[in-house]
């Protein structure tokens, strides 16, 4: 049998990968060998592995929800951590997950100066975002981790999903910001980008949020 180091693997930018019956230890052992200095992102659940590598506009895509976020919890004045592409995962659960984006919100508190996270005593994040199609190992491994928002942006939109009674629910709102239509929102930052750049764009939306704050005042 001839045995090959996942380092020697080669995923395309859009494309995945899935291995199946990989256990407990094999999951860690692969974490391991893949190493943190990586662009491909990875979902597990029960047996189940997949490595994914992200597209260039992806990346685009992800930096630009993920700033709407930072600047929506700056203007309103809501604390936060923010914890990135943060590795989280929990063997009760056999579950393992790297958001694009997540944000400790009402658990924020309990994360300052958190640089390690273990999920049998830490909470899990309160907000992750997920730019590209989320797979069924994806979808199965957030749920089961318990994280209680979830946006996934896919195909030019915004889809939230918010967990209940431990599975997720489409909703046209966010927990985080009820008072605001972020679908719509996110929809125009990506598109308002592609014309006038990113700095521009979201000078443009901070502008919007504090004008919005101003005239609730």
């Amino acid at each position: 049998m001839v045995m090959l180091q996942f380092r020697q693997l080669v995923v395309q930018p859009g494309q995945r990968i899935q291995l199946q019956d990989v256990d407990w230890a094999e999951f860690e052992a692969i974490l391991a060998e893949l190493g943190d200095e990586r662009s491909s992102r990875i979902a597990y659940f029960g047996d189940v592995l997949e490595i994914r590598m992200p597209l260039p506009e992806h990346e685009v895509d992800n930096e630009l929800i993920g700033d709407l976020v930072k600047i929506l919890l700056e203007e309103l004045d809501i604390d936060n951590e923010c914890f990135g592409s943060t590795t989280f995962r929990r063997q009760g659960m056999q579950a393992g997950i790297e958001p694009d984006q997540c944000f400790y919100i009402e658990n924020h508190a309990v994360m300052i100066g958190k640089r390690r996270i273990d999920l049998t005593i830490d909470p899990p994040p309160d907000l992750a975002i997920e730019v590209d199609v989320t797979s069924k190992t994806g979808l199965e491994a957030y749920q089961a981790l318990g994280v209680p928002e979830l946006w996934r942006f896919e195909e030019g939109g915004l889809r939230i999903s918010l967990l209940q009674d431990g599975a997720y629910q489409d909703a046209t709102q966010s927990r985080h910001f009820p008072q605001f239509d972020v679908i719509d929102w996110v929809a125009q930052v990506i598109v308002r980008s592609q014309t006038d750049g990113r700095s521009q764009t979201l000078k443009a939306f901070r502008k919007q949020i504090r004008g919005l704050i101003a005239a609730t005042n």
